[in-house]
């Protein structure tokens, strides 16, 4: 999908979304205004509802006077025509006094114990009837009472002709000169000026046809209405159908006893109730409002829903087009305008695959000024910056590819064995001289860890790698190694790490070194020294074996003289023989070749050993040995006879410094850290500083008959004990020869 289609894309999304979220809006504004809407014509139709009621309930009382006034005149205009005695009147006269009067119904009672019975009457049916509600009507209707005469009205009826309901009124007249009571009876629609006024349920017929979504109008007593009610509903409405019926005018057909009853209750506390529900499968809303006048009753409106959807689905389907028809806009008009804005993003497009290839000459032609036109004016510079830099890179990676080609042929060729190993201990890299000394190759080496480390001395390496990684610096050493056949072999390792740009360690790099060869011709120089040392020794030796002989001589030409067995001459010849052994086998362990074996010894005895062998030149020359020893154990692990090499080349020396004779002081102590301090120190000639730089230089020395290799040796037999040797001096004043060795642990805890 190409960038002016997405961006067309993202546009006309954007659009639809917010299209929708109006519509949205706009539905729920739509319903919101409708109901309020609905709901204040509702109000205002239940307002206008009681105003009806209020005027029909008026109106049929005035008809009601109007009736009774008129039948007051008509009974007055009959007694004046009729005889005062029944006997006297016929039906005719009746029926003229009843023309006169402009009544349709006048009728005469006569009384026969409590009851009255009709006489004679203008409509035959009703002669012969008993009127039972003579007494009712006298106590329903105040009587207005004259001097000469009674008159009353009885209780307003509602009378139906065919389809039309009217109201009827009855007066009744009697006087004290009179036998019988006169009755008259008219109906409202006898009345032609009062005809229409007395057709009070009318106008909830006229609101329905003027409004065609009212489905129903009723009238509720909240004091007598609830869902067991009988509902029966009068056509006339007057004040007392608003107080005596539940339902006092209107329909109800669309009937929900309980749901009503409810809504009526709620209404009863002041507040407009308004249902949203559905009544005979048909949906419709309700309303139901209470009004206080002329008696308090509620009005239900029941009107239909039907329209009030149909003119939210008439809304919903215009929004959905304008939103169809704003979207095709959205849709072609952002495609357009994505191309308009996306032209010059396509030459800076194109420059950007030219430099991709490596073609930084062409540039992009700039006539805009807006950001897209310092945009291709960045990509131009940029451009010509890359087309520099390209060309110090390739001149860059020449030299580094030179340089790499340089360090690979001399890591490859250099004769120590170098590999790189991880944090985890995992082999990297190594070179040629790394699989020739170890004998892996290296696919076989590489991604491995390999036993390259004898196990007794894995604790040891571990330590190494600890001091390494928290940032100290490791000197060569010498220790062992293990190659892939099993052989030990004696090696020098330089062990550094590898760091990151930012100072962190990632790999650690070690070269390593064969000393085989260079152990052989060490001990080959130790040995030559040795034997020069033993030689040395020879006069000494032989003058401390002949002093025992001369002795045991001695003695054995007194017991060749005495024939005598002397017992204590015994033991002094045996002790004589016993010190002459002790040299010979002293001489012989330093002139015997023996093999390297490390064994736990105390340094202390070692020295006496030495001190005692050279006891006796020493005496030749006139000089003293003044030893310290401390109290406490000082056990080394070491090679016995190396360590008296040294010590016999060291005192040797500090002899031969000290031509007049005088003290060498020997003193042994224990220091910090485990260690153990040997200090030698002589009354000599003393060495330059000069000089002392020198010492041991391989054949560099200031003697006559010297070879130059005894400090050297001593110095490597003191470093395979992990050990330091230090020489300090001063011409005319004497030389100090500090020996440190690493004491055991065991030793170390115990002092």
């Amino acid at each position: 999908m190409s960038v002016k289609t997405k961006l067309s894309f993202m546009i006309s999304t954007i659009v639809f979304i917010l299209l929708i979220l109006n519509m949205i809006l706009n539905e729920y504004s739509t319903r919101i205004n409708l109901k309020s809407e609905v709901e204040m014509s509702m109000m205002s139709i239940s307002q206008q509802i009681a105003a009806n009621v209020m005027q029909n309930a008026k109106e049929n009382e005035f008809v009601q006077s109007v009736l009774v006034d008129k039948l007051k005149m008509a009974s007055f205009s009959a007694a004046s025509q009729l005889p005062l005695d029944i006997k006297d009147i016929t039906s005719t006269q009746l029926a003229q006094a009843a023309a006169l009067s402009g009544v349709p119904t006048m009728s005469l009672l006569t009384k026969n114990g409590n009851d009255l019975h009709i006489v004679y009457s203008t409509n035959p049916a009703e002669l012969g009837n008993l009127s039972s509600t003579w007494q009712e009507r006298k106590v329903i209707n105040s009587a207005q009472k004259e001097p000469s005469y009674q008159f009353w009205a009885g209780p307003e009826e509602v009378s139906m002709l065919g389809a039309n309901a009217h109201l009827a009124q009855e007066t009744f007249y009697a006087d004290a000169n009179r036998n019988y009571i006169i009755r008259c009876y008219m109906e409202s629609d006898q009345l032609s000026d009062y005809r229409k006024i007395a057709q009070t349920n009318e106008f909830s017929n006229e609101m329905k046809s003027g409004n065609p979504t009212i489905l129903e109008i009723t009238g509720f007593n909240p004091a007598l209405f609830n869902k067991d009610s009988i509902i029966s509903i009068p056509s006339i409405i007057n004040s007392k159908q608003l107080q005596e019926r539940p339902v006092p005018f209107g329909t109800y057909s669309f009937k929900d006893l309980n749901d009503d009853a409810q809504s009526v209750t709620e209404a009863l506390r002041g507040k407009a109730v308004i249902r949203y529900t559905s009544i005979n499968g048909r949906a419709v809303i309700k309303s139901f409002i209470l009004m206080k006048e002329p008696t308090p009753y509620v009005v239900r409106l029941v009107m239909d829903k039907k329209p009030l959807m149909r003119l939210m689905d008439e809304q919903r389907s215009n929004q959905v087009f304008i939103s169809t028809v704003l979207l095709i806009i959205v849709v072609i008009c952002s495609y357009w305008l994505s191309d308009i804005l996306l032209r010059p993003v396509r030459s800076i497009l194109w420059k950007v695959n030219e430099v991709s290839l490596g073609r930084f000459e062409s540039s992009i032609e700039v006539k805009r000024k807006d950001e897209l036109g310092q945009l291709a004016q960045r990509v131009n510079a940029m451009s010509k910056n890359l087309g520099i830099y390209m060309t110090k890179l390739k001149m860059a990676f020449e030299e580094n590819r030179s340089m790499k080609e340089y360090l690979e042929s001399f890591i490859n060729h250099t004769t120590d064995a170098i590999h790189v190993v991880d944090l985890d201990g995992r082999i990297t890299q190594v070179n040629r001289a790394f699989e020739q000394l170890f004998g892996y190759e290296t696919e076989e080496a590489l991604g491995r860890s390999l036993p390259l480390v004898p196990e007794h001395l894995d604790k040891e390496e571990e330590q190494k790698m600890e001091c390494l990684k928290s940032g100290k610096l490791l000197t060569a050493r010498e220790t062992l190694r293990v190659t892939k056949s099993g052989e030990w072999i004696s090696v020098s390792v330089t062990t550094s790490p590898i760091r990151d740009k930012h100072g962190e360690i990632r790999a650690i790099a070690s070269i390593t070194r064969d000393m085989t060869s260079r152990n052989k011709m060490e001990e080959l120089l130790r040995r030559s020294e040795k034997l020069t040392t033993v030689g040395q020794l020879a006069a000494g030796v032989a003058h401390e074996i002949r002093n025992p002989l001369t002795t045991l001589r001695g003695f054995l030409q007194l017991q060749l003289q005495t024939s005598k067995l002397n017992t204590r001459h015994v033991e002094i010849m045996l002790s004589e023989l016993d010190r002459i052994n002790l040299i010979v086998g002293e001489f012989l362990i330093l002139a015997k070749p023996q093999a390297t074996r490390f064994v736990e010894k105390d340094i202390r005895f070692i020295l006496g050993d030495v001190i005692s062998l050279l006891d006796s030149q020493a005496h030749l020359c006139n000089i003293v040995f003044d030893a310290y020893f401390c109290d406490e154990e000082c056990r080394i692990s070491c090679e016995e006879n190396q360590l008296k090499q040294v010590f016999i080349n060291v005192l040797k020396n500090a002899m031969e410094a000290m031509p007049s004779g005088g003290m060498i002081t020997i003193d042994v102590s224990l220091q910090e850290a485990q260690q153990l301090r040997i200090s030698i120190m002589d009354e000599g000639i003393g060495i330059s500083e000069e000089k002392i730089a020198k010492l041991g230089d391989p054949f560099y020395t200031d003697k006559d008959k010297g070879t130059g290799l005894g400090i050297m040796v001593s110095q490597r037999i003191i470093q395979s004990h992990q050990g330091t040797l230090e020489i300090k001096s001063k011409v005319d004043v004497g030389t100090t020869v500090i020996i440190t060795l690493p004491l055991l642990k065991e030793a170390g805890s115990d002092a």
